[in-house]
Parts: structure tokens; sequence; C-alpha cells
């Protein structure tokens, strides 16, 4: 009886070493993807602060709420299930799919360079419209559905990664990037959004140093949100085209004799950021053609 129960304890034991080695993987596999599309990552937290341009203070994290929650769905009911049934039944389709969305990044990124050379909005009547009746839940459906897209891409170079592993652990990895993510993302979005009203309430404190801090926080936030969307629209162009170009099995770096070190990594970033940049440029010039064609069609 006793030998029965060191051998039950010894299985228990041994089951319990499996699960915590299964949880390593799960937790190593997913870090690997989550690195590997933190570009995309980096351009999401950058694109979402402008829907809630415009909205008063008190609709800001119940707007930004609302579109994480859609950003959850999209990646895990219905990204997450598509990319790895594909995974199983079509696997050589991935990587076709990773260079279309390297392509519509490139193109994303080349339309911000583009529009921000060529165009000067007023953002102050932009916000004004942004904020009339009946723009919450149309600004929200806009940004859902730009995640979706963006998700899309992060999800897949994700599965990219962990191509190699078995189902249920390529599932697992897969829903802690998601969900990991989608937290990281909106909760940062939710605090640059809420950094002036930070920086104002600190303002009005008594504290000498508190109120200088408050006020540095309220001068910042326009420079911050410049250098998000200046970082968000690199990483797009970066992320797209380093897709297209590894996809293809070449490697900038070593076209200039670098294999290793921050000089290799920085090289790999130009390089493919500049044929981001032109790729997008010209997908962006026909997609106008084709439109200015259609339009002239249609008159």
């Amino acid at each position: 009886m006793a030998g029965g129960l060191v051998a039950l304890l010894d299985d228990i034991a041994t089951i319990a070493k499996l699960a915590a080695a299964s949880l390593d993987d799960i937790g190593a596999a997913a870090g690997k993807a989550g690195i590997k599309s933190a570009g995309v990552v980096v351009d999401d937290a950058a694109v979402t602060p402008r829907y809630v341009t415009g909205f008063t203070a008190d609709r800001e994290l119940p707007i930004i709420w609302r579109i994480a929650k859609g950003s959850l769905f999209n990646k895990l009911v219905i990204i997450t299930p598509a990319i790895l049934l594909l995974s199983v039944m079509l696997p050589a389709a991935i990587t076709p799919i990773l260079m279309i969305g390297g392509a519509y990044l490139c193109f994303e990124g080349a339309e911000k360079v583009i529009h921000a050379l060529t165009h000067k909005a007023d953002l102050a009547a932009e916000a004004e419209g942004l904020a009339e009746p009946g723009h919450e839940d149309i600004m929200i459906k806009g940004a859902i559905r730009t995640d979706f897209i963006l998700s899309g891409e992060i999800m897949v170079i994700a599965l990219n990664e962990v191509a190699g592993q078995a189902l249920g652990l390529r599932a697992a990895a897969l829903v802690v990037v998601a969900i990991a993510i989608t937290a990281m993302v909106y909760g940062v979005v939710g605090l640059i959004v809420k950094m002036d009203d930070i920086g104002l309430n600190l303002s009005r404190r008594k504290l000498g140093a508190t109120r200088a801090v408050g006020r540095a926080l309220v001068q910042a936030m326009p420079k911050v949100l410049a250098a998000l969307a200046f970082i968000g629209t690199a990483a797009m162009l970066w992320v797209g085209g380093q897709i297209i170009v590894h996809s293809t099995g070449a490697h900038p770096a070593e076209w200039l004799g670098l294999y290793h070190g921050a000089a290799a990594w920085l090289a790999d970033v130009v390089i493919c950021g500049v044929i981001g940049l032109a790729l997008g440029a010209v997908i962006a010039g026909v997609l106008h053609l084709v439109k200015a064609a259609t339009g002239a069609k249609a008159g």
C-alpha cells in the first residue's frame, strides 16, 4: 500500500514537472513571438490615441476600453482560430499572407508620410468634427477595423515564430500573446491619453515641485504624441519592409558585410525601412492611379 502511495505521489510529481515544463515552453514561445511582432505593436499603440482626440475627458477611457474589448475579440475569436486552422490545413500560405500583410504595412506607412508632406490639416477643426454626437460609435468601429488588420499581422508574425511547435503549444502561445499584447497596448494608450489630465491635476497641488512636474507633463504631451506618430510610422515601414525582404531569404545587413551586433541590426532597420517606404509609395501611387481612372470612367 505504501509502495503504491509512493508510486502515485511520484507520478503526480512527474506530471507536475511536465506541466511546469509545458508552461515554461508556452512562456518561451509566447515571448519569442511577442518580441518578433513588437514593431507592429508600437504602431498599434501609436495609432490608437487619435481615436479619442476631441472627446471629453470622461469619455476617453470608456472609448479605449471598448476598443480594447473589440481588439481582444478580433485576436481570440476570429484571427487565432483562423490562422491555426490555416497552419494545419495549408501551412504554405503563412508566408504569402505575411508578405501581403507586410505590403499593407508599407502602404500604410507610406500613406502617412505622403499625407504628412502634402496635407497640413487643421487638427482643431478635425477634433471638433470627431466630438459631434454619434461620432463615438463610428470612431470605435473604425478603430476596431484598423485594429483587426494590425492584430492580424501581429498574430501571423507570432504564429510564424512558433510554427514548428505542436498545435497545442502554438494555440497556447498565441492566446498568451493576444492577451498580453492587448493589455500592454491599451494600458499604454490609456496612460498616454490621460497623461495631460494627470499633469493638470498635479499642476494644481500645493507643493511647488509637484506643480512643476504637472506643468512639464502637460507641455510634453503634444511632443510625446508627435513622437509616437513618427515612431509608429517608422515601425510600420521597418516591419513591413523586413517581412517582405526576409521572406525572400535576403538579409540586408549582409549586403554591407555585417553579420552580427548593433551595426548589423541598425543596417537591417534602415535598409528594410527604405525598401518599405519605396514599396509603399509604389503601391500608393498605383492605387491612386486606379482610383483616378475609375473615377474618370464613372464620370
